[in-house]
């Protein structure tokens, strides 16, 4: 039954990946709008990477640290020698997840506006395939994750199931601590590019409040 289980999940991990990407294919055939609207695309997804890759930068190093940390731990007995990559692997598929979606994001934007143009019902439709693809990417690499180490640490190695809670709770607790980063600094992130609009759009093209 275990077994089942856990190529079920395999499966649909497998599932959701390939329909995020097959939507996300789809989203960037909608047209990307008039020059000035693909200028403005360009100059976010400029920023948007920018952004990345220090907050990776910086990332990295925090793994880097408690990698080291729990293989200490490890090593003294105090914890499986499984932990370690198991909170590395969490956090590289949430990483993994963080990077599809602001690939994925900026390409979006001028396309839900350019298709709000005709409509706000196909703008809808653009924006919200646009999201479905982050939100089955963290569901599929989360799902092929957890399916691929219950399957490593049940049937390969054959722990006790202490030892696997230990393990899979790690690898969560690597998942979250990224996205805890992601969601910190991509507030800030968010918040300054809402500030230069607002001023931009206030200073610069004279828009009222």
């Amino acid at each position: 039954m275990e077994k089942v289980l856990v190529l079920l999940t395999f499966l649909g991990s497998v599932i959701a990946l390939v329909f995020a990407l097959v939507t996300a294919k789809k989203v960037l055939k909608f047209e990307e709008g008039t020059p000035l609207m693909q200028k403005i695309s360009a100059s976010i997804r400029e920023g948007a990477n920018a952004y990345l890759k220090r907050q990776y930068t910086i990332v990295a190093i925090f793994f880097a640290c408690m990698f080291v940390v729990l293989c200490i731990m490890a090593a003294t007995g105090l914890l499986t020698w499984f932990v370690p990559f198991a909170f590395v692997t969490g956090g590289f598929f949430s990483g993994l997840s963080g990077f599809i979606g602001m690939r994925i994001a900026p390409k979006a934007n001028c396309r839900t506006a350019n298709a709000c143009r005709t409509g706000l019902n196909r703008g809808l439709r653009v924006a919200f395939s646009a999201g479905s693809v982050m939100g089955f990417t963290v569901v599929g690499l989360g799902l092929l994750d957890i399916s691929i180490w219950f399957t490593l640490l049940k049937f390969v190695f054959k722990l006790d199931p202490s030892a696997i809670t230990s393990a899979m709770l790690t690898f969560g607790m690597g998942a979250s601590s990224m996205a805890l980063f992601a969601r910190v600094g991509g507030g800030i992130y968010t918040k300054a590019a809402d500030v230069g609009a607002d001023l931009v759009g206030k200073v610069e093209a004279g828009i009222p409040e």
